[in-house]
């Protein structure tokens, strides 16, 4: 994703008094319009990388966050970044805002679709100054058609694109997933297009616009129940800890808790079941998939009745000893209490502005020539304005007339 040499400089590579988060995306400028989860999560994505991340915040008003900056939320979400307030409905601000954007190898945005239209800060006025910049817009339900104008929220992404119909137990009515996955993977999938674009970029020295959306996003994740489905013609159903194909993959019941075991293929059956010695296992009823599936039923309670007479650890030491899927079922404070997530060292420390000695959830990806440091806490609002406007180039006086002015 290297820049061509002729490339112009941006803003963020005259900074240098923190160093990047990562070498990996040092040299762009990413400017953060987002609010609440799923723009918070693409942008950490860039942030996290090395990027120079500028959040721009209201000056007066912190009602779309998602949480207070001191709240564990928002120090996940917001690390890497550094933070200008500007007034976007003032002439003085939206100059400003321009003169940055055409700066800006990337900008983020998570409005209803009509804001930005409204402000003047979409993709097709912006380019026209600046034709290598990447936009990338997330919505709750697409830039346009009948639903583009409704509000987008997870939990309705997840029941309109159909996650919440297949989850949870047969008959208890549907049930929500215990994260926010929509805003989550519309967030990623947005920073996915992002680095594409760039890429892209690199060949063409030309922009684009990213588009992507809560219900997009839900509805890729169904993966190979959405397939299930548009190649079968099957409607999926709910199957509770049961998983829907591979029998049997569920939560059985050991004599101190439970334990997820995933039998998937006939060679791991017939190891299951000399793990377990349990003669009832070699009746006809369960030699084939298609037979287990049909007689589930009966054969989870045989299962239960043998996981039931020992401990999990015992469970899991003999069962992975066979080459048989299993583990644990965690509690959120035993993830991080397990060795091999200590191992992995996905908790990250950080020097909270806030909260002092922290720790949060660092990047999933290990690479063998860049990684992601937290450089910079959460930000304060409005911490790095002053600092930014310099590098635009504005004077000491012109900063303490915006702030008079209610610019910034």
């Amino acid at each position: 994703m290297t820049k061509p040499s002729n490339a112009p400089t941006h803003a963020g590579q005259i900074g240098t008094r923190t160093p990047p988060a990562s070498n990996a995306l040092k040299d762009y400028l990413v400017l953060d319009l987002t609010r609440v989860r799923s723009g918070p999560t693409c942008v950490r994505q860039l942030a996290d990388w090395g990027a120079d991340v500028i959040k721009i915040e209201a000056p007066a008003d912190d009602a779309q966050l998602g949480g207070p900056r001191e709240g564990p939320d928002f120090q996940n979400l917001h690390r890497n970044k550094r933070s200008l307030t500007l007034n976007l409905k003032s002439e003085a601000g939206m100059k400003i805002f321009r003169q940055l954007a055409a700066k800006a190898d990337v900008i983020v945005e998570n409005f209803r679709p009509d804001v930005k239209n409204r402000l003047g800060i979409d993709y097709k006025t912006l380019s026209r100054t600046n034709p290598r910049l990447v936009y990338a817009s997330i919505s709750g339900f697409g830039q346009d058609g009948p639903y583009s104008g409704r509000p987008g929220f997870d939990q309705i992404a997840q029941g309109m694109g159909g996650l919440m119909s297949i989850t949870g137990a047969p008959g208890e009515g549907p049930m929500r997933v215990g994260i926010p996955i929509a805003d989550l993977c519309a967030g990623l999938f947005a920073a996915q297009g992002i680095f594409i674009a760039l890429l892209e970029r690199a060949h063409s020295d030309q922009g684009q616009w990213v588009q992507t959306s809560l219900l997009q996003a839900q509805i890729a994740m169904l993966d190979f129940q959405a397939a299930r489905w548009l190649m079968d013609g099957e409607v999926p159903q709910q199957a509770g800890n049961d998983h829907p194909t591979s029998i049997p993959t569920g939560v059985f019941q050991t004599s101190d808790g439970y334990i997820n075991i995933a039998v998937a293929g006939q060679h791991i059956w017939l190891r299951f079941k000399e793990a377990l010695a349990d003669p009832r296992l070699d009746a006809d009823i369960y030699d084939e998939a298609t037979s287990r599936s049909k007689h589930r039923k009966s054969l989870n309670i045989l299962i239960n009745e043998n996981t039931s007479q020992d401990i999990t650890d015992n469970w899991i030491k003999r069962l992975n000893e066979s080459g048989v899927p299993c583990g644990e079922i965690n509690t959120i404070d035993k993830v991080f209490g397990n060795p091999q997530v200590k191992h992995l060292g996905i908790a990250r420390g950080m020097i909270s502005q806030e909260r002092g000695a922290s720790k949060i959830v660092g990047q999933p990806i290990i690479m063998s020539e860049s990684s992601a440091e937290i450089r910079r806490p959460p930000p304060k609002k409005g911490q790095h304005t002053n600092e930014i406007l310099l590098e635009l180039g504005f004077s000491q006086d012109e900063i303490l007339d915006f702030n008079r002015k209610g610019t910034i």
